[in-house]
């Protein structure tokens, strides 16, 4: 699969490039890198929309700039993947490192993943602050739903931590591939990854339900992870900033969800709520 490497030249102010990328996410990229000139951009050719991509740009009221968009053959992601990829720990409990790096000593979970395209290589503080989530919750013979699994990293840590079944779901063609080899990597043989989106969720209910996806996404399929839900299931939710945390909280309350625990990372959110067993049916 071929992409596009976008270059957006602006300054290193972090609130503006944290919403450039949110924007950008929500826009149809999928990956990104930071260094001091700008923002990298990664997206598949028919999924950019230019005009599009514009307004972005000229919204963020750091006088971004676009540079040039350039055409990026797959092999050459890899190399720059090798070349850039650092191992992520998260509460010295869990680490996420690629294939060439050494095995570590003394962590309870170790999640290899080949960096690709995919989202989900836990340097970003929405899977960083997903994989904390988990870290504290109980999932042995629990039934898991991951939306947006990207790489299936979260879904693959729910395998470690004993869920008994886990779906992995992403509607990006190259996210579900690279989940299909991490999950056979990992050897999480209990993971079932899906290429689709909330309309491709199997016909059951879910005890746990993971999804660190853009705001928008969320706020429309919040009724479908209530459909799936069980009595007494727990929902955890990332991929936006605390300024729309109100507004997912106030969603979810429709829902008879209640708000167990936030977490708050670099102006990221995770959410975790409980349905509540005296209104649920």
């Amino acid at each position: 699969m071929q992409y596009l490497e976008v270059i957006i030249r602006t300054s290193n102010n972090e609130t503006f490039r944290e919403e450039l990328i949110a924007n950008l996410l929500m826009a149809g990229f999928n990956s990104f890198e930071e260094n001091p000139q700008g923002v990298i951009a990664y997206i598949e050719p028919a999924k950019l929309n230019l005009p599009a991509l514009e307004v972005i740009i000229a919204s963020t009221g750091d006088e971004a700039t676009l540079e040039s968009i350039n055409n990026l053959p797959e092999q050459n992601w890899n190399i720059l993947w090798e070349s850039n990829y650092e191992p992520v720990v998260v509460d010295e409990q869990c680490i996420i490192r690629a294939p060439f790096h050494q095995a570590p000593a003394g962590i309870l979970y170790d999640i290899v993943i080949q960096p690709k395209m995919s989202f989900g290589t836990a340097h970003h503080a929405t899977t960083q602050l997903m994989i904390r989530t988990l870290l504290g919750a109980d999932f042995k013979g629990k039934s898991v739903l991951d939306m947006g699994s990207g790489t299936g990293v979260l879904a693959i840590l729910a395998a470690m931590k004993g869920a008994a079944t886990v779906v992995a779901i992403d509607n990006d063609e190259w996210a579900f591939e690279n989940a299909l080899e991490n999950c056979q990597r990992n050897e999480a043989t209990n993971v079932q990854v899906i290429l689709g989106d909330a309309k491709a969720i199997p016909d059951k209910k879910f005890d746990v339900i993971l999804a660190n996806i853009n705001r928008n996404v969320l706020l429309n399929d919040l009724k479908a992870y209530d459909n799936h839900l069980t009595s007494q299931g727990m929902v955890m939710l990332s991929g936006f900033y605390e300024d729309d945390a109100e507004m997912i909280i106030s969603e979810a309350l429709r829902f008879d969800w209640e708000l167990k625990s936030k977490q708050v990372m670099e102006n990221w959110v995770a959410l975790c709520f409980l349905r509540s067993s005296l209104t649920s049916p």
